[in-house]
C-alpha cells in the first residue's frame, strides 16, 4: 500500500496535478529547505544575506517543470522531454537543422572576422562555434521564459540530481553577488541555462569571457562574447585544433555494433582494414591515419554510424548526448561545406517511456551488464549490452531498445 500511495504521489509531482493543500505542504518544505540547506552552503561560498534574500526569499516552487521526482527520492521521472532522448529520426528533422544551417551560413560570413580571431586564440573552427550557437538559442534568438532562480531552487529540490543543481543555484548567487550579471539576465531555460549559449550558472563562471573588451563577459547582448565563450568552453574540455569531429561511414555486416564507445578505439587505419568506409567513397584523411577513432551508432543497427574523433567528446562535454553532438558537427559541415541530410536514414524507433528504459536497464545490471546507470537513457553503454544480450540469446544484435525488448527482459 506505502508503494502505491508513494506512486500516486509521485505521479502527481511530475504531471503537475498537486492538490492546494499539498502544494502548500511542499512550499512550506521548500522554503526550510532553502534556509537550513541551500543558505548555509551559500554563506560558505561568499554569498552575502541580501543576495540570497533577493533571489530566493520570494521564489516558489514551479512543478510543471518536467523531470522531477518527490523532494529525496530517487525514482527515474517516466517521461523524457528532453529532444535529444526521443526518436532519433525526429531530432534530426530537416526543418530544424536546415534553419541552423542556412542562418549559420549567414553568421559564418557576417562574423568571419570575429570567428577567425576566435580560431586563432582556442583552436575552434567557426563552423562548430556558429552551429552550437544556432543549436542553443537560434543565434540569440529563442525565447528563455524561465526565471533562473525558481527553476534552479526547484531542481535543487525535487530533481533526480539535486547536488547538482544546488551547486547551480549557488553559482547563480554568486554572479548576482559578484557583479556580474543582474537579476535581470537571469532568465533560464527549464533546464536552468543561460544565455546565447545556454550555460548553467558555474559555466559561465568557469569559461565566459569578455572578447569585446567592453569590461564583461556578456553571454546575452554580445555576439562576440557568447561565441569566444563557446571556443573557451570547448577548448577547456580538450578541443583538439586541426582534427575535425567524425565522419559518417559505412560498416561491413559482419562488424559487431557492440563495438562502439569511446573506451574501444582502434586507428583509423585498422577501422578501414575492418571494413569501415566513409559514405562519400573518400579516404579518412592521412593526419588521421594513426589516430584512434570511436565507433557511434546513436540508433543502433536502425540509424547512420560513425567513426569519430577525441573531438566529439568534447562536442559532449557541451551537452551529454551523442544526438546533440551528431547535430552540432553535422550541421558545422553543412554551414562550411554545404552537402544535405546523413546518407544513412534512421529507421522507425518505438516510443519508450523513458521509466520503462530504466527498467531494462536495471535487468540488464542484475545480468551482470555494464549499462552505465539505470537512468532511462540509451546511452553507449546500454546499447552495447543490448547487443551482447541479443547475441548470447541467439538474436541478431540491433543494440537499441524496443518494445519487446524492454519485455523480455522485465
Amino acid at each position: 500500500m506505502k508503494q502505491f500511495v508513494r506512486a500516486i504521489v509521485l505521479f502527481a509531482l511530475t504531471s503537475g496535478a498537486i492538490g492546494h493543500a499539498s502544494a502548500q505542504s511542499l512550499q512550506a518544505r521548500y522554503e526550510q529547505f532553502l534556509e537550513q540547506t541551500v543558505w548555509p552552503e551559500a554563506q560558505a561560498n561568499g554569498v552575502s544575506r541580501a543576495v540570497f534574500d533577493r533571489t530566493l526569499g520570494a521564489k516558489r516552487l514551479d512543478t510543471s517543470i518536467p523531470g522531477l521526482v518527490e523532494p529525496g527520492g530517487k525514482g527515474t521521472p517516466r517521461e523524457q522531454r528532453q529532444a535529444e532522448f526521443s526518436s532519433p529520426a525526429n531530432y534530426f528533422n530537416e526543418r530544424n537543422l536546415g534553419g541552423v544551417v542556412s542562418g549559420g551560413k549567414a553568421r559564418l560570413s557576417r562574423y568571419g572576422d570575429t570567428l577567425a580571431r576566435i580560431e586563432r586564440q582556442y583552436g575552434v573552427p567557426g563552423r562548430i562555434v556558429v552551429a552550437i550557437w544556432g543549436r542553443e538559442s537560434g543565434f540569440g534568438g529563442a525565447d528563455i521564459p524561465h526565471d533562473a532562480f525558481t527553476v534552479l531552487g526547484t531542481k535543487a529540490f525535487m530533481a533526480t540530481r539535486p547536488d547538482l543543481f544546488r551547486k547551480e543555484l549557488i553559482a547563480a548567487m554568486q554572479m548576482i553577488e559578484q557583479g556580474r550579471a543582474t537579476a535581470a539576465d537571469m532568465r533560464s531555460s527549464w533546464a536552468g541555462a543561460l544565455g546565447q549559449p545556454q550555460f548553467l550558472p558555474s559555466s559561465y563562471l568557469a569559461h565566459a569571457v569578455d572578447f569585446d573588451g567592453n569590461g564583461k563577459a556578456d553571454i546575452w547582448n554580445s555576439e562576440a562574447d557568447t561565441l569566444a565563450s563557446i571556443a573557451n568552453y570547448l577548448k577547456q574540455f580538450g578541443w583538439q585544433a586541426g582534427r575535425d569531429w567524425g565522419f559518417e561511414v559505412t560498416l561491413p555486416d559482419n562488424l559487431a555494433c557492440t563495438l562502439e564507445g569511446p573506451d574501444q578505439g582502434f586507428a583509423f587505419s585498422k577501422w578501414s582494414e575492418m571494413g569501415v568506409r566513409r559514405v562519400n567513397g573518400r579516404p579518412f584523411p592521412e593526419s588521421e591515419r594513426t589516430r584512434e577513432g570511436f565507433l557511434v551508432m546513436p540508433a543502433g543497427r536502425n540509424g547512420p554510424a560513425f567513426i569519430v574523433t577525441a573531438n566529439f567528446y568534447v562536442l559532449k562535454a557541451y551537452n551529454e548526448s551523442d544526438l546533440y553532438a551528431l547535430f552540432v558537427g553535422h550541421a558545422a559541415d553543412r554551414i562550411q561545406y554545404g552537402g544535405g541530410p546523413f546518407v544513412g536514414a534512421f529507421g522507425r524507433t518505438e516510443k519508450l517511456l523513458r521509466s520503462d528504459i530504466a527498467a531494462m536497464q536495471r535487468a540488464l545490471e542484475a545480468k551482470g551488464y555494464d549499462v552505465g546507470g539505470a537512468d532511462g537513457l540509451p546511452g553507449f553503454r546500454t546499447r552495447r549490452s543490448i547487443g551482447d544480450w541479443q547475441l548470447q540469446n541467439g538474436d541478431k544484435p540491433t543494440c537499441f531498445p524496443d518494445a519487446a525488448l524492454v519485455q523480455a527482459l522485465r
